[in-house]
């Protein structure tokens, strides 16, 4: 049963309010706003120790609970912490975000107002060459012209398109239907209201160093927020997901032979797995090449 010896109150987190309603900028006219929160890392213990019982409060302190509960996947307390968050984005950016079906979403509508004349216009250091071993995302850089054109073609188009934009509004066009000369670069706003749990989710992904460079500004900026509402939750998060390391049956397969004395191409074909191609050239993607990039960072610790 619930501890019932005093009266309930809101927990608060002084740092977290004082955080409320501050703009936190990413990229050129976005942001991240704390606009409400609901718990913090004691209503998540509050709501295991009701799971669990009251002796586990003479086994655990709320430290060692948390991190337990996140190394055992036990998720539900998680779940009691929530963030309501003001986002303001690229439209190129949100179609992204929005994959995330485990928040509830309200979207600033352009069938309603209009538009703001604000596009995002990349920096020349992030218009690199698409990369060879990630199909979505950049890799090394392009010439000096080749990146300034990008950026005044797309300057120029997007200019083009608001100027476009306007006179259609003018001429009495609906801006529901006025609003698709606009690319994705112009931005959006929306209220995200998400728990913890899923924010652990949603951060594991774009917090990644293959999630586009964009998106990880803003879920940085988040991953600050939430840091201040729930550090214990998410010092265990950073320990346990983002810096932890999983190994599949197959990878412990190759790590034993590892440890038994095999080179890494023995222990790779051992697990099944080929590093090199048909014609000698060595992969640059696959099992076994994450298998040793996983040792890599091992090493590097």
């Amino acid at each position: 049963m619930a501890d019932d010896s005093g009266p309930m109150t809101r927990p608060s987190v002084p740092e977290a309010d004082r955080l409320i309603g501050v703009r936190r900028p990413v990229l050129g006219h976005g942001y991240v706003v704390l606009v409400d929160y609901m718990g913090n890392d004691a209503a998540i213990v509050q709501a295991a120790r009701v799971s669990y019982g009251q002796g586990t409060r003479s086994v655990r302190d709320d430290r060692g609970l948390i991190r337990y509960l996140l190394r055992h996947r036990h998720t539900t307390p998680f779940e009691m912490v929530e963030f309501k968050i003001l986002v303001r984005l690229p439209i190129y950016v949100a179609r992204q975000w929005i994959r995330h079906r485990t928040a509830s979403v309200n979207e600033y509508s352009a069938r309603y107002s209009i538009v703001p004349d604000e596009y995002d216009l990349p920096s020349p250091a992030a218009v690199r060459r698409q990369s060879e071993t990630n199909r979505q995302g950049r890799g090394d850089p392009l010439a000096p012209e080749v990146v300034e054109r990008f950026r005044s073609d797309l300057d120029r188009v997007a200019r083009a398109a608001y100027s476009a934009y306007e006179k259609a509004l003018a001429d009495g066009v609906a801006r529901e239907t006025a609003r698709m000369v606009l690319p994705v670069a112009y931005y959006t706003e929306w209220y995200w209201k998400i728990n913890l749990h899923n924010l652990f989710h949603f951060l594991s992904l774009r917090l990644d160093a293959h999630a586009q460079e964009e998106i990880r500004a803003y879920a940085a900026e988040i991953a600050v927020l939430a840091r201040t509402v729930a550090p214990v939750a998410m010092e265990a998060f950073e320990e346990f997901q983002i810096c932890g390391i999983e190994l599949s049956r197959s990878e412990q397969r190759a790590l034993r032979a590892l440890l038994e004395g095999k080179s890494p191409a023995e222990a790779c074909r051992g697990a099944g797995w080929e590093l090199t191609r048909a014609d000698g050239t060595p992969r640059k993607s696959g099992e076994g090449v994450e298998f040793l990039a996983k040792l890599e960072r091992i090493r590097s610790l």
